[in-house]
């Protein structure tokens, strides 16, 4: 891993010496993204500053439980009056559509742990050696000795749990159990956290993640397996988007199989590709997802495109 010693002081510095600071997740926010910006708000207004965390997409409603607030939608905030913001999290999924709004004399700091970020700040913290950023908030703040709440802890735990898939992906390290079990004696519940990420799923959930294994198909050739979920698929099931975040994963323990595909329609005319693999089965999804603008890590990414979708018997058409 980088040593971010020096990054780490100047964003502190920054925070400390600033009022109005605007965080950001992105597209689509899966538990990392959420986990990290609200855990970094929460230090924030504990120094009595102001930070507004802002989405693209809504708060995914697992989430509020943990949040207690909602998010806010960068076109209902006045994005020129924060003097810091904070990117969290695959800051090419969203945060680039906003980033020519602000002006010369705001700073900007991007946090990510995925591989071949082009966008370039004036803080930059990237390392795809991470889990997750929420490991990169934990060293931070382990860094610059703040005290880590029981709210911040259940919040970083709650992106380490998903990014790690509840500590069975590759990316699990002695260092990330380490900082897991710190953060569960400062009272994050990891019961708790995992049911709410993984389990207790709502039987909308449970119809669309069957739809798309009966969709499901094996290309014995190359080993994907594969499947579709147009927006009739998830309004008929009464679903929504966050619904689809695990079925790649699902996909994935398929014996046989080298990497999975889950191809969806989302609204506004955008179709999103969910890409994962194993170590050991020769893959590389990143430089698959790289080939449609996207990308992510070697065993975990994703790419987002403009089109619709048409299924045919041998798959799809998207255009």
């Amino acid at each position: 891993m980088k040593n971010f010693n020096q990054e780490f002081h100047t964003l502190n510095y920054v925070i400390k010496e600033t009022d109005n600071i605007l965080l950001f997740a992105h597209s689509h926010p899966d538990s990392d993204t959420i986990g990290s910006v609200f855990a970094l708000q929460e230090y924030i207004q504990a120094l009595g500053k102001t930070a507004d965390v802002a989405c693209l997409d809504p708060l995914p409603d697992f989430a509020k439980e943990i949040t207690g607030q909602d998010f806010n939608f960068p076109a209902h905030l006045d994005l020129k009056k924060y003097k810091l913001i904070i990117a969290c999290d695959a800051v090419e999924r969203g945060f680039e559509k906003i980033k020519s709004q602000f002006v010369e004399n705001q700073i900007i700091a991007i946090l990510d742990h995925h591989q071949n970020v082009a966008m370039q700040a004036d803080i930059n913290i990237l390392d795809s050696e991470y889990s997750s950023v929420s490991e990169i908030l934990y060293d931070f703040f382990q860094f610059n000795k703040i005290e880590i709440n029981k709210k911040m802890a259940s919040l970083l735990l709650l992106g380490i749990l998903f990014d790690t898939g509840m500590f069975q992906h590759s990316n699990t390290t002695t260092k990330i159990m380490k900082a897991a079990s710190e953060l569960m004696k400062k009272g994050a519940n990891l019961a708790k956290l995992s049911n709410l990420i993984f389990a207790n799923k709502k039987i909308c959930t449970l119809k669309l993640w069957g739809r798309a294994l009966e969709k499901a198909k094996i290309n014995p050739k190359t080993g994907l397996i594969f499947s579709i979920l147009t927006l009739k698929d998830i309004q008929e099931c009464q679903a929504g988007t966050e619904d689809i975040a695990y079925v790649s994963q699902i996909l994935n323990t398929v014996p046989g199989t080298k990497f999975s595909l889950v191809v969806s329609e989302r609204e506004g005319g955008f179709v999103k590709g969910s890409l994962r693999s194993e170590e050991g089965r020769g893959i590389d999804v990143a430089q698959i997802a790289s080939q449609f603008g996207g990308g992510g890590h070697k065993l975990a990414a994703g790419f987002e495109i403009r089109g619709k979708i048409t299924e045919t018997k041998d798959g799809l058409i998207i255009e």
